[in-house]
C-alpha cells in the first residue's frame, strides 16, 4: 500500500515543480504572437505569486526551483520595461541585466550556493583544449542564429577598443547573469527534483522560449536546441566559467564579428 502513495506523492511534486515553467512557457509564448499585454501580467502574476506560494509550501527543494523560476519573469519584465538612453543598443544591455544581480544575490544566498567562477583541476590542465570548445561550441551556435535572425551589430567596427567593449558586455553582464540564472540555479534545482536529463530539457525549453522576443519560432527552437548543448556541457564540466565564456562568445560573433565579417567570417 505504501508503495503507490510514495509514486502519487512523487507525481504530485513533479506537477507542482513545473507548474511555474507551464505559465512562463505560455506568457512567453502569448509575447511571441503579440499579445504583450496579457504576458506582462502574467509574468507579473509569476512575481507575485511564487513568492506567497512558497511561504505555505514547506518542500525546500521545490520551493528553491520557484525562487529560480521567478528571475526569469524578472528577467523579462526588466528587458520590455528598460527604455533606452544610448543610440546604440549596446549599453542597454548593461541597463537590463545589472538590476538582476540584487536579486540573484539574494536567491544564491538563500539558497547556501557556494558561488564559483575558478577552473577546475581539469580545465586548468587542457586548457587549450577547453579554450577550442568554447570557441567552436559559440561559432556554431552563432552561425545558426545568424541565419535566423540577422542580426546588426552593437559595434560601429573591428577596433579593439570596440570589441573590448562588446565582449565585456556580453559576456559579464549577458552571459555571466543568463548562465547564472538558467545552469547554475534553475538547472542544479529542476536536478535535485526531477532528474539531471529532465532538468536539462526543462531548462533548455525555458531557455529557448525566453527568447521569444526575436518574434519568431525558428530562434526560439535554435536557442532551446544552443540551451541543450551548453546545459549538456554544464552537466559534464560542472563549470560556470566555461559555460560563461560560451554564451558570451556566441553574442560576440553573433553581433559584432558575424555582421562585420559575414556568414563565416568570410573564410569560407
Amino acid at each position: 500500500m505504501s508503495i503507490p502513495k510514495i509514486s502519487e506523492h512523487l507525481t504530485r511534486d513533479v506537477k507542482i515543480t513545473l507548474m511555474p515553467a507551464f505559465f512562463i512557457m505560455l506568457a512567453e509564448l502569448l509575447l511571441l504572437t503579440g499579445r504583450d499585454s496579457i504576458s506582462i501580467w502574467m509574468h507579473v502574476g509569476i512575481v507575485l505569486c511564487l513568492p506567497i506560494v512558497s511561504i505555505y509550501y514547506h518542500n525546500r527543494e521545490i520551493t528553491m526551483v520557484y525562487q529560480a523560476m521567478m528571475l526569469l519573469s524578472l528577467l523579462r519584465l526588466v528587458n520590455i520595461s528598460m527604455p533606452i538612453f544610448f543610440e546604440t543598443t549596446l549599453y542597454t544591455f548593461i541597463f537590463i541585466y545589472a538590476p538582476l544581480i540584487i536579486p540573484i544575490y539574494i536567491v544564491l544566498k538563500a539558497q547556501d550556493f557556494q558561488f564559483s567562477f575558478r577552473l577546475s583541476d581539469e580545465m586548468k590542465k587542457n586548457r587549450v583544449k577547453y579554450s577550442l570548445i568554447a570557441v567552436i561550441v559559440a561559432f556554431a551556435i552563432a552561425q545558426g542564429e545568424y541565419a535566423i535572425i540577422e542580426a546588426g551589430y552593437l559595434i560601429p567596427d573591428l577596433s579593439f577598443m570596440s570589441l573590448l567593449q562588446l565582449s565585456i558586455v556580453m559576456i559579464f553582464f549577458v552571459g555571466l547573469i543568463e548562465e547564472i540564472i538558467f545552469r547554475y540555479i534553475l538547472q542544479t534545482r529542476l536536478e535535485q527534483t526531477l532528474g539531471i536529463w529532465p532538468a536539462l530539457l526543462i531548462a533548455s525549453a525555458l531557455f529557448g522560449v525566453m527568447h521569444s522576443g526575436y518574434g519568431t519560432i525558428y530562434e526560439v527552437l535554435m536557442t532551446a536546441t544552443a540551451g541543450l548543448a551548453i546545459g549538456y556541457l554544464y552537466v559534464r564540466t560542472r563549470s560556470l566559467y566555461l559555460i560563461t565564456m560560451i554564451h558570451g562568445l556566441t553574442n560576440v560573433f553573433l553581433f559584432g564579428l558575424i555582421p562585420h565579417l559575414g556568414v563565416g567570417l568570410g573564410l569560407f
